[in-house]
């Protein structure tokens, strides 16, 4: 967190902490933030950041990673959960003998891959929940917390896919508390920090809290580029786009961040996208936009 350009920002628009917290925040909070670097949860700091007219996006860290080959089972297999292609990836854990993993991270990974291709393939919520609760579950350790916070962002995923929305922003609320702080080292954990806030984005979406999930999205394209990854990228453009259709906003703007989409896909060949977006300009342009 840049927190030095959020006081920055406050000073220059003369206000004090009192200021900037009314109606917001306690005072306290806004102090803890600034001289202790204790984040506030993300919904008070975009309305912070939206008083200061900062873009939430310039108190991020950038990131840059050291590029690695994918040799192993566990990446191929989290390479085909990014594009989707579930089946591979279910093939690739099945051939591995979880019992016989030694290495705790390791056993780590197996448990969140398996986790999340369960619910793209419509495994039942309890036998869902047991995968992570062993992610959860597992003694404290140096890699514990990126799969803590997958296994958050799992669970939330699951409860959305049945409906029961109260219980998901229940963890997703979990890993706002850390994910747009979670330092970013490997390729690795580009892909998962990736995956945490493109799903987090798409659930506030669903709930419609549109400004926070345009935030999480946001910060997916940053990641994206900062990092020249062009995964995700697609599937978070067209979000947002499915967020200005709610949001009402003007047919061009809208338009503009489908062609933005529909590069990206194509960039990707990503026929399923392609048609997607076809689907929306279409209804956007016969001025009938379906609402989600």
């Amino acid at each position: 967190m840049n927190i030095e350009r959020f006081i920055e920002a406050r000073k220059a628009l003369n206000l004090s902490q009192m200021d900037l917290a009314e109606g917001i925040c306690t005072q306290a909070t806004l102090s803890r933030f600034e001289n202790n670097g204790q984040v506030p949860n993300l919904k008070i700091l975009i309305k912070l950041c939206n008083r200061l007219n900062l873009p939430l996006g310039e108190l991020f860290p950038k990131v840059g990673v050291k590029y690695t080959e994918a040799t192993e089972k566990m990446n191929e297999a989290e390479f085909f959960l990014i594009t989707s292609e579930y089946d591979q990836a279910s093939d690739l854990l099945q051939s591995i003998t979880v019992s016989e993993i030694e290495e705790n991270s390791l056993a780590l990974r197996f448990h969140y891959l398996n986790g999340f291709i369960m619910i793209a393939q419509q495994v039942s919520v309890t036998d869902v929940l047991f995968t992570f609760d062993q992610i959860l579950l597992a003694d404290d350790g140096n890699d514990v917390e990126i799969y803590r916070l997958l296994a958050y962002t799992g669970i939330g995923m699951v409860y959305s896919r049945e409906k029961k929305l109260e219980k998901a922003e229940f963890y997703f609320s979990k890993v706002l508390e850390k994910i747009y702080a979670y330092p970013i080292k490997t390729m690795e954990d580009v892909w998962r920090v990736l995956n945490i806030v493109f799903q987090s984005g798409t659930f506030y979406s669903l709930i419609n809290e549109i400004e926070l999930s345009n935030a999480l999205l946001s910060y997916a394209v940053s990641i994206c580029s900062d990092n020249h990854v062009t995964y995700y990228l697609a599937r978070a453009a067209i979000q947002l786009a499915k967020n200005a259709i709610l949001q009402e906003k003007p047919q061009q703007e809208v338009l503009e961040l489908i062609y933005d989409a529909r590069a990206y896909s194509k960039i990707n060949k990503n026929t399923i996208a392609l048609k997607e977006l076809a689907q929306l300009e279409s209804e956007i342009l016969s001025g009938n936009p379906a609402k989600e």
